[in-house]
């Protein structure tokens, strides 16, 4: 089951809420997210997912569970999942996919973005 954007609730925090989430998580990436959670002992986190510089392209992804959010951020929540982001990355997710994906030789996110006009050879790095 793909989640959509109408299975997607909004929080009630002290932060800005988006009336719509800025991305949705596949089923897999929420497991893995929650698994992680559990592991590390970290129910009371969130996930922050921010557009930061890096790479050959020149704009990476930034993942991290994080206890408290900057102030300004933009809180929803998936499936039981707390997500946030800042306001200068919506404007590079709007619309992103976020996947789990496990081969034989390497696991990680990947991020189906429409608004990543390329991106490096190695997939660690888009350009908007």
């Amino acid at each position: 089951m793909d989640t959509t954007a109408a299975e997607v609730a909004v929080t009630s925090t002290p932060v800005s809420t988006e009336p719509k989430p800025v991305m949705v998580l596949t089923e897999r990436a929420v497991a893995q997210v929650k698994e992680v959670i559990e592991q590390q002992k970290l129910q009371d986190h969130y996930l922050t997912v921010r557009v930061v510089p890096a790479g050959c392209s020149g704009l990476g992804y930034d993942l991290n569970l994080v206890k408290d959010l900057k102030q300004g951020d933009l809180i929803w929540e998936q499936d039981g999942v707390k997500i946030a982001t800042d306001a200068l990355s919506t404007s590079y997710l709007k619309g992103t996919q976020v996947d789990y994906v496990k081969t034989d030789t390497s696991a990680g996110f990947k991020f189906e973005n429409p608004n990543a006009k390329s991106s490096c050879g190695c997939g660690s790095s888009f350009s908007a």
